[in-house]
């Protein structure tokens, strides 16, 4: 009896077949947004969890500022002093601390110049920390030795900006001569790997930046609870702000584990997510509004039909589920038509991303993005037939056929 249902619901879509595909073609603007979005959205997430999971559990990052105002703290040149590095070097569980330190500076190699970010590396302290927990590995050559004028480029580096660099040559850096001595692995950001890595005393010599450092990173001993040590830091160093307020010192510091982290990116990539989501459903809010008129205007055409079928003995609920499976083929076969354009966007800005953006961007593709396009293009049909529907199942069979007789 079903597929008696929808022969009849195809033949009445493929009568009116301008009507049916300007509908259509209002689902398919709506989910081709969202899926698109939708898309993005879920593969930067999984891109950056992806590259903080990298990261060892037992690894906080430190920051001045709240995280109330993180972006301004960032941007805006706040530091962390050397006695705040002092600070988090002494409180109880701190196994070592990492200075996050870079700064832009031109760099000449084989007659070409361009700006490249520099960045130090504790090559003395920590060179263990930044490969095995910070993920940071040689793809070729080796790390430079503590002291000499080496430097390790990120994969890019060879490829991207300085085009064809190779292992023992040498680069020029404000005067002075470093030999390339190795190629790092990706590590899943543009930006990363586009930098370039010097021994931390070279770096503070070459920039002038002597002390202090925009964030620092530091490694949990063993045993200790990393959550319980990441809040001693935090109240130690407020402890010595406050102390030193007079001064003007900054009171407010971020600490943050890998957890939290990873929990308040996958916050913001939620809210992202929702607000795509939403703008997507006013576009495809507004094509199930179109598909409720064009049911609407089927009642009024089909009225003798409607009248008929109750002649015979249709039920009512009969009558629903014609109308209920005609609005739900244009929602499902919209929501196919923006999917697939939809994803193939997305895929189309993952590939572009791999070639000229400043991050890594992966679409996401899976199972369940599909199902719940389709379903939720299908749903949205469906809900706007219903009451189109409703109205032709209270139909009178007499009134109905009386009415083009």
């Amino acid at each position: 009896m079903f597929k008696e249902y929808l022969k009849i619901a195809v033949k009445n879509l493929r009568t009116r077949q301008l009507r049916s595909w300007l509908t259509i073609f209002g689902i398919v603007i709506g989910v081709f947004l969202i899926m698109s979005l939708l898309s993005l959205s879920q593969g930067l997430q999984s891109t950056v969890l992806q590259q903080l999971k990298a990261v060892g559990t037992d690894i906080v990052m430190i920051m001045p500022g709240s995280m109330s105002d993180i972006v301004t703290t960032m941007m805006g040149g706040v530091e962390l002093s050397k006695e705040d590095l002092e600070v988090i070097e002494k409180t109880p569980g701190v196994e070592v601390v990492i200075p996050n330190v870079y700064k832009g500076e031109v760099v000449k190699y084989q007659n070409k110049s361009k700006t490249a970010i520099l960045y130090g590396i504790d090559l003395r302290n920590a060179l263990d920390v930044y490969i095995n927990d910070m993920g940071m590995k040689i793809a070729s050559g080796r790390w430079p030795v503590p002291g000499k004028r080496e430097i390790v480029v990120g994969s890019l580096v060879p490829t991207d900006i300085f085009p064809g660099m190779k292992i023992d040559t040498t680069a020029n850096i404000k005067g002075k001569q470093f030999e390339v001595v190795g190629v790092l692995k990706s590590l899943g950001s543009k930006q990363d790997d586009s930098m370039i890595g010097l021994d931390l005393e070279i770096w503070r010599d070459l920039t002038g930046e002597r002390e202090g450092a925009p964030q620092a990173v530091a490694k949990i001993t063993e045993g200790y609870s990393v959550d319980q040590v990441a809040q001693d830091i935090k109240e130690n160093l407020e402890a010595q702000a406050k102390r030193r307020a007079g001064r003007g010192g900054e009171s407010a510091y971020s600490v943050l584990t890998s957890d939290a982290m990873s929990g308040i990116v996958g916050n913001i990539m939620g809210i992202i997510q929702v607000v795509v989501f939403a703008f997507g459903s006013i576009a495809v809010l507004v094509g199930g509004i179109g598909i409720m008129n064009t049911m609407y205007t089927s009642v009024r055409e089909r009225t003798r039909e409607i009248g008929i079928l109750k002649a015979v003995g249709a039920k009512n609920s009969t009558i629903v589920l014609i109308f209920l499976i005609e609005s739900g083929i244009i929602g499902l076969v919209g929501g196919l038509g923006g999917m697939i354009p939809g994803l193939g966007l997305a895929k189309l800005v993952q590939l572009y991303g791999q070639i000229h953006p400043v991050f890594y961007i992966e679409a996401s593709v899976t199972p369940g993005i599909i199902l719940f396009g389709l379903l939720f293009s299908f749903g949205v049909g469906c809900l706007s037939g219903f009451f189109p529907a409703r109205s032709a199942a209270k139909l009178k069979p007499v009134e109905a056929l009386r009415r083009y007789e």
